[in-house]
């Protein structure tokens, strides 16, 4: 009896150590909205000129459509890469839940493979803000650009 009593507060002790890394995924689960909810926008803003560029009565106006396009592009590749990134540390720390459990039940010596697998989640989790950083720093200095464009236009 009192060994099943000890394998449940171990069970219970390994649910407990693996909430933690689930609490990242959530959190991971929130950013991963934020940044596909930003790619929508610069994919329907990027529509929205192409169409105006196709139009046959379009004239070139106080903005360059082409430029803006350039922008909206580079913008969405810095998303890409930090979706794609962010997507890969969620599934770092699934693995590392995984490797919990298998490290409890099959009694093999995983601590350095789950380490590693932690540290990677964390470095690309890491390179995903950072990407994003780009991003936001190359929406928001374009949106200076075209302000002082704009002011000198007056």
């Amino acid at each position: 009896m009192s060994t099943v009593f000890a394998q449940a507060n171990d069970v219970a002790h390994l649910i407990q150590v693996a909430l933690t890394p689930i609490f990242l995924i959530s959190a991971i689960g929130v950013t991963l909205n934020v940044l596909t909810s930003r790619l929508a926008r610069i994919v329907d803003r990027a529509r929205t000129m192409e169409s105006e560029l196709c139009r046959s009565d379009y004239q070139a106006g106080g903005r360059d459509l082409h430029t803006a396009l350039g922008v909206l592009a580079r913008r969405a590749r810095y998303i890409n890469a930090a979706i794609t990134l962010i997507t890969v540390s969620a599934l770092f720390i699934a693995l590392v839940v995984v490797m919990l459990f298998v490290n409890a039940f099959a009694h093999w010596e995983l601590s350095a493979f789950i380490a590693i697998m932690f540290i990677l989640s964390m470095l690309s989790f890491a390179a995903a803000l950072t990407a994003f950083l780009i991003e936001v720093r190359i929406a928001t200095t374009t949106l200076r650009i075209g302000i002082e464009a704009a002011s000198r236009n007056s």
